[in-house]
């Protein structure tokens, strides 16, 4: 699903920016990449601190779509002092709380746990939480999560992608349970190993954005889902029947027959999941539950 924003019939400048000082930037560039369908040209609005002596460049996508003048997207470019260890979500939380309070995104835990501060970097899904800006070349280009619709700034509209990780049921479901009440549901150490990396997914979204199957393919489940999905097929001490429940549920049109190992969303994923690895593997349990011998 692409980003949708509306157009503008008009690129000139609002009363406001036109008010602010000659010492400001205006320049236009495009927005490029996958955002060329957010306007032709963004504008600049340059913000340094009062030492400019260490500090990194970032230039923050922009758009909010309910105050007039700042319905045309752009970038605001900020000079953020820079400290060793610093983030990208610290430079974001910098550039809010000295430059301009208005500036919007999502974030929480700070430990790449939460998912909640996936952003477009450098052309890259990353976790802001978790990229260095000693890694990154300036200036930073920080933009909201490509192919799924932007509410506000670096906010995207999530309910698509949580849609899609619902319809795979991803809750636990065995046949039986212990009969003490203390018993635990135990769990043999290579199933465990087997399933172990698939259960890091913290719903960030990283690896659906950078898809071009779910960017084309509206009711693709996509790659979070598809994990999900095994996370739990794969254990056994998942009942017999909900497994072959979900075999059916990811092999339907928009399941794992869509994906085209393209690798895009292993090699963006926070956490380091294999996951096209784990939609190929969920492909052959599919073939083998349809085979009979008779």
């Amino acid at each position: 699903m692409s980003t949708q924003l509306p157009q503008q019939e008009s690129e000139e400048s609002t009363a406001e920016e036109a008010a602010e000082p000659a010492a400001t930037d205006h320049d236009h560039e495009h927005t490029g990449g996958p955002r060329r369908d957010v306007g032709d040209k963004t504008t600049d609005t340059e913000h340094e601190p009062a030492d400019t002596e260490d500090t990194r460049e970032i230039r923050v996508f922009r758009y909010d779509p309910e105050i007039e003048g700042k319905q045309e997207p752009r970038f605001d470019t900020f000079h953020v002092p820079f400290t060793r260890g610093m983030t990208v979500l610290d430079a974001v939380i910098y550039a809010r709380d000295n430059f301009d309070p208005s500036l919007t995104f999502r974030h929480s835990c700070r430990q790449a746990v939460c998912g909640s501060d996936a952003f477009f970097v450098n052309g890259e899904q990353r976790l802001g939480c978790k990229t260095q800006i000693s890694d990154l070349e300036e200036p930073i280009r920080i933009e909201p999560l490509p192919h799924q619709d932007v509410v506000k700034d670096l906010v995207v509209d999530m309910d698509h992608f949580y849609e899609e990780m619902e319809a795979v049921d991803p809750y636990f479901d065995p046949d039986e349970t212990p009969d003490g009440e203390l018993e635990e549901q135990r769990q043999s150490r290579a199933n465990r190993e087997k399933v172990k990396m698939s259960t890091r997914c913290i719903w960030c979204g990283a690896c659906f954005s950078s898809c071009n199957i779910a960017a084309g393919d509206n009711e693709y489940l996509g790659p979070a889902a598809l994990n999900k999905a095994y996370r739990f097929a794969m254990d056994e001490r998942e009942g017999d029947g909900k497994t072959q429940e979900r075999l059916e549920t990811i092999e339907q049109d928009h399941g794992v027959w869509r994906c085209q190992t393209q690798f895009s969303c292993t090699n963006v994923c926070p956490k380091d999941i294999p996951l096209t690895e784990h939609i190929q593997e969920l492909k052959r349990e599919a073939v083998k539950s349809n085979l009979k011998f008779w």
